[in-house]
């Protein structure tokens, strides 16, 4: 399937994806930074996420050929892509299946091997959220409280509530993300397909200083995988290393990037 894409900016193109329960618009300071440097920063709503359309499959195979299609149709062949967590699972899927896609790549804070089920509860407690009308902000954040104790990681699911509601329902909010597909993918949300390939171009591997995402066992599998790959850890920085500490980040990638062109 074409994704919904949001641009800026001209130049090369860096592809960014965004991880599990996230959006194009994750990415906005990183985008504006890349595209204010000369780059065409392309962010991309995977499917059952943001605008992107839904569809009950969700492995990685599919989601590495949804990017593949919308990079072809807007014209961005060869592109760097960057790609966070489970985006960062669909941009190691899309380098090894199609590397043609792929000039250089990306992997931040996430190693191409399994994750334990720790996000379930929150496919869980996202749809026991009440979605009846008038329900406001505060009161989804709430009813979120029992599963996700961090008020960031509550603040950054709610985003994702779509409070206009329907046109039949102004007044009911809805999930932008398809829950349904998510929680029955799950399992191959966390694992990580068996690939015969290796993608022989260039590969940063950033980690968060304060995340256990990527373990030092996990780099004899990118190497495995990925010969020419370099490990980087961005300071101050968890999971969410690009929102966290976005100067470090991009005083890595931006590096990277400019041997490339």
């Amino acid at each position: 399937m074409r994704l919904h894409a949001v641009e800026l900016g001209a130049g090369e193109p860096v592809v960014l994806l965004h991880g599990l329960f996230g959006a194009a618009q994750n990415w906005g300071t990183v985008q504006k930074r890349l595209a204010a440097a000369g780059r065409r920063a392309i962010a991309l709503d995977l499917r059952n996420h943001g605008a992107s359309p839904w569809d009950a499959a969700m492995d990685y195979p599919a989601m590495a050929a949804d990017v593949a299609e919308t990079l072809a149709a807007l014209a961005a062949p060869g592109a760097t892509v960057v790609g966070h967590s489970m985006g960062g699972k669909v941009a190691m899927v899309l380098a090894l299946t199609r590397p043609d896609t792929v000039g250089r790549l990306v992997v931040v804070d996430v190693a191409p091997a399994a994750n334990p089920p720790a996000l379930r509860p929150y496919v869980a407690a996202m749809q026991a959220v009440p979605l009846r009308p008038g329900l406001t902000r505060r009161e989804a954040d709430a009813a979120l409280a029992w599963a996700v104790p961090q008020p960031g990681i509550r603040a950054f699911l709610v985003q994702n509530l779509r409070f206009e509601g329907a046109p039949f329902e102004p007044d009911r909010p809805s999930w932008r993300l398809n829950l349904p597909a998510i929680g029955a993918a799950m399992p191959a949300i966390e694992g990580f397909p068996e690939l015969a390939t290796r993608y022989p171009g260039p590969v940063l591997v950033l980690a968060g200083e304060r995340s256990d995402y990527i373990r030092p066992e996990h780099r004899a599998r990118f190497r495995s995988l990925f010969p020419a790959a370099r490990f980087a850890t961005v300071p101050r920085a968890g999971h969410w290393v690009h929102a966290e500490n976005p100067e470090g980040f991009l005083g890595l990638l931006q590096p990277f990037l400019d041997a490339g062109s």
